[in-house]
Order: C-alpha cells, then structure tokens, then sequence
C-alpha cells in the first residue's frame, strides 16, 4: 500500500532530512519526516490542551484539585490513551489492507520463505505507522526526561530504548513486524481507565471490575501469547539473515523480478524492493532487537503478575485480596505515654472529642501541637493531606501492616477513605 498520508514530503524538509538520513543509514526517513513531525504535534496539542480542556469539562471538581504532579500525570495518561487507540486502529489496518504487506508472509504458521521482504521489505503505509510510532516515544521521551521525579529512571530507559529501536526502523527494518507488535497496545486503553478509575473514586466498582478483566485478557493474549509467538517468528528471520552472510554488506541488483517494476515508490507492489539493493543486518543491531526483545517479553510476564496482584487487592475475597494478605492493616490505639490531658479540649475551643488524647505525632500532624492551636488551622492541616474536604471528626490514626512497617494515616475526608502521610504524594 502506498503511503495514504495527504500532505507529500515538503522539498525543504526532505533536503534537510536527507544528509542526516544518509550518514546514519536511514534512508527512508526522508519520506516521513514531515508525518513524525505531524504526530508529534498531534500528541504534544493533545497533552497541553485537549487533556486539560476534556477532563475540567467532564470532571472539573476533580481535575482542579488535583495537585500539579497528578495533573501532569493525568494528562500523560488522556495522551496514552488517545495514542494506543490511534496505533492499534492503524496497525491492524496496515495488518488487514495492506496487500503489498500481506505478499511477505511466510507459507503455514512458520513458514520462512519472504524472509527477505519481511526483513528489509518497505511500503508506505508501515513507513506511516511507523513514523507515529516514533513520534509518541519522542514525546514519551521529553516527558520521562523533564519529569523524572515523577516517573522515574526506570520510565526513562524504556522511553530512550524504543525511540533508538523504532528510528533503527527507518533503514529500512523488520517493517513487516511493526504493526505486530504495536498490537502490543490493545491493553492500554484499559489499563489507563484502570488508573482514572482509583482516581475518580471507583475502586472496587463494577466498572472497574469490568475494566479489569478486559485489561487481563487483552495483556494476556496480545502480549503474552501474540506476543511470544510474533518473536520467535522475528528471532528466525533476523537468525536468518545473519546466518545467510549479510552481516555484512551484500550489493544486490534486483532490477525486474516477477515483472515488477523494483524501486518505484509509486508502484504498489514494486515499493517493497525500493531499499532492498543493500542488504544489511549489522552483528550489533541484531543484538539490539534482539535483546529488547527478549526484555520486554520477560518484563511482560512480570507484568502481567504484578496487574493481577493489583487488581485483585481492589475487591473482597474470593476473588479479591481487599483486607487480606500483606496489604492489611491494623490500627493500634493512641499511645498512652503520649496523651495530652483531658484540658486539652478547653485549650482548642470547639475541638472535636475525637481529638482529645491523640499521640504527639498525631496532634503535631494537625497542627494541634502549639499553644496558640485552633480547629481551623487543624482542619486546614488535614484537608492539606487529604487532598480533599473533611468532616467536622478528622481521625488520626497509627496504622501497622502486616510486614511490619507503620504510616500515620488520617480518616475523615468526605472524598476518599484513609490516607497516609507518605502515599498522599505519590500521584
């Protein structure tokens, strides 16, 4: 299939593009310059505006006392979910209607004949998918890498690993994989609506427990299954051709074969061989497709343990883990050796009886613990590590789990259950 994307390659872009494609072996990137340009656009508008404009029209109460770390987590995540619906909807139309595609195919469930196409084949369209692909990992990137405190280093790494792999595929490469395992993102809308779903106040729900079962099968059978499948397939080819000697540089001419007009990007069938006149597979770029390969499918299975574990912890046994295992907690009473005496209530007029013998720790939490202490400034305090409205009776509690470790934890908030003063900033 030729590229279906309306706008052609601008002449400026595709002679800027041109020396830097050259030296680093990507002679296909000036085609799509313009289309990674375009959907990464698309994702920063959808991250800085549509995010933001969608979620205080829907749910403005809720976005708007989000803290700012959970406002820019919550944007990552309306981006997530937009661009996995974009790249399944495009890879499996590549997968169902690309007929030039669709010629590579080996014969039977394991057939290696094509292997060449399948390696080194090119068509427009997976030259467009691919190309958004790339442009959402380029955005993944800047965002991992200006906010590390919030995702972490180890978000970074996979961001910087799949824009290394996925730009590896503008030499072209392994074309023929890329909408088999962009597939991978079917389970993300769900998981991304598991995550709103704990931060609109649906944890347990029947939406969420519907939600979840989507998110466990469609993980299970696109990555675990389709997954595992599609790299022994891809570990064959690539086997294939490094055991066929073009490790090294092979100079082919494939001029005409089966009457097709071989190069001409304007062709249908004739585009597959447009960059099939050299045919490489460096040691070093197997190794790398390879080994983040293998990775991924080792971190997928992970994965997918640690979604079941998380998942089920939301609802009440049989099916569930809620109340039971390491996650349980135990309050225990205030600490007598740190009750304030019962004068204290005349101290803080209009204080709740709740309040009365807390624990130091607990009274300096609310902001109780000064002479000059009032109510107000308590239920300030508390709605600071709420993140939300309190009751007249906030509660401060001392809570052991069951591997030992202890969170003081404040109940009350009108909005969400027990809070605990080092979760309340995670986002």
């Amino acid at each position: 299939m030729l590229d279906p994307f309306p706008v052609p390659p601008p002449g400026a872009l595709t002679a800027f593009t041109g020396p830097l494609s050259s030296k680093l072996s990507l002679p296909t990137l000036p085609l799509h310059a313009h289309e990674v340009i375009f959907a990464l656009s698309f994702y920063v508008l959808v991250g800085k505006v549509f995010a933001p404009w969608i979620s205080r029209k829907f749910v403005p109460q809720r976005y708007n006392a989000l803290s700012s770390r959970t406002k820019i987590n919550w944007d990552v995540h309306v981006v997530s979910f937009v661009q996995s619906c974009v790249i399944c909807t495009m890879s499996l139309w590549v997968i169902l209607y690309d007929e030039a595609r669709q010629s590579w195919r080996g014969s039977g469930a394991f057939g290696i004949d094509n292997w060449e196409k399948r390696v080194w084949g090119y068509t427009g369209a997976t030259g467009l998918l691919q190309s958004f692909a790339l442009a959402y990992f380029l955005w993944d990137l800047y965002m991992c890498s200006r906010y590390v405190h919030i995702f972490g280093w180890g978000m970074l790494a996979h961001a910087v690993s799949a824009v290394t792999v996925f730009s590896f595929g503008f030499r072209p490469f392994l074309y023929f994989y890329a909408p088999v395992f962009l597939l991978y993102e079917l389970s993300s809308p769900f998981l991304n609506i598991h995550w709103f779903c704990d931060k609109l106040d649906l944890t347990g729900s029947v939406y969420q427990a519907v939600n979840g079962a989507l998110l466990t099968s469609t993980f299970f059978a696109c990555r675990l299954i389709w997954g595992s499948y599609s790299s022994i397939l891809v570990f064959r080819d690539i086997y294939k051709a490094t055991s066929s000697g073009y490790s090294s540089p092979q100079y082919l001419a494939d001029a005409v074969k089966d009457g097709m007009k071989a190069g001409d990007l304007s062709d249908t069938q004739a585009q597959t061989r447009a960059f099939m006149d050299v045919r490489h597979v460096p040691l070093w770029l197997a190794a790398i497709y390879l080994a983040s390969n293998a990775v991924l499918n080792i971190l997928n299975f992970w994965w997918f343990g640690k979604m079941v574990q998380t998942i089920r912890k939301r609802f009440d046994p049989p099916w569930g883990t809620k109340g039971i295992g390491p996650d349980v907690v135990h309050y225990q009473p205030p600490d007598p050796t740190f009750e304030k005496p019962k004068s204290f209530t005349t101290s803080v007029p209009g204080a709740p009886a709740t309040l009365t013998g807390l624990s130091e720790e607990g009274l300096e939490m609310l902001g109780l613990g000064r002479k000059d202490a009032s109510i107000k400034d308590a239920r300030r305090r508390a709605e600071e590590l709420m993140g939300g409205p309190v009751d007249s009776d906030p509660v401060v509690q001392r809570g052991v789990y069951a591997d030992g470790h202890r969170r003081i934890e404040v109940s009350g908030s009108k909005a969400t259950p027990a809070r605990s003063t080092r979760s309340r900033r995670k986002a």
